[in-house]
C-alpha cells in the first residue's frame, strides 16, 4: 500500500495535478503563479544532458526595503526528496557557490548551473525533476526532464 501510494503521488506530481510541498510547511502547497518579485524561468536545455542551466528574475519590487533577497534553488525527484542544489553564476560570492540562502542585493536575471548530479555526485537517471526557487520564502516551483 505504501509503494502504492508513492507511485500514485509521483504520478499526479508528473502530470502537474500537484505541487511539491513547501519546506516550511509540508501541508501547504508550492505557490506556482507570477507575483512575490520573482520569476522562475525554464532550465535549458530541456530535456538535458548532462547540465543544464537555471535562469530566475528578481524585481526591483524585493528591494524597496534596502534589504537583500534570500534565495535558495533546489532539485526534487518525483519523490519529492532533494537530490541536489545547483550553483549560483555570477554571483557577488563567485562562481560555484551552492544556492542555497544566497543574498542578492539588486535585481536582475541571474543563472544558476546543475551538472546533473545528485548530492553524492553521481549521475542521476533520466526521468523528471523539480526544479523549486525559494525567495524570501515564498516558493515557485517547474519541472525538468533529463534525457539520457
Amino acid at each position: 500500500m505504501r509503494r502504492w501510494v508513492g507511485v500514485l503521488s509521483a504520478f499526479l506530481l508528473s502530470i502537474g495535478a500537484v505541487s511539491p510541498v513547501s519546506a516550511q510547511d509540508p501541508g501547504r502547497p508550492v505557490p506556482t503563479g507570477q507575483g512575490s518579485g520573482f520569476q522562475l524561468e525554464q532550465n535549458y536545455p530541456n530535456p538535458f544532458n548532462p547540465e543544464t542551466k537555471i535562469p530566475f528574475v528578481l524585481s526591483e519590487e524585493l528591494f524597496v526595503d534596502g534589504r537583500p533577497a534570500v534565495v535558495s534553488l533546489r532539485i526534487f525527484n518525483l519523490l519529492q526528496q532533494v537530490v541536489a542544489v545547483p550553483v549560483a553564476l555570477g554571483h557577488i560570492s563567485g562562481e560555484g557557490v551552492q544556492l542555497q540562502q544566497l543574498e542578492y542585493f539588486q535585481p536582475g536575471r541571474f543563472e544558476a548551473f546543475w551538472d546533473g548530479t545528485d548530492a553524492s555526485g553521481r549521475q542521476v537517471a533520466s526521468g523528471i525533476y523539480f526544479m523549486q526557487l525559494t525567495v524570501n520564502g515564498v516558493s515557485k516551483t517547474r519541472k525538468m526532464y533529463v534525457l539520457k
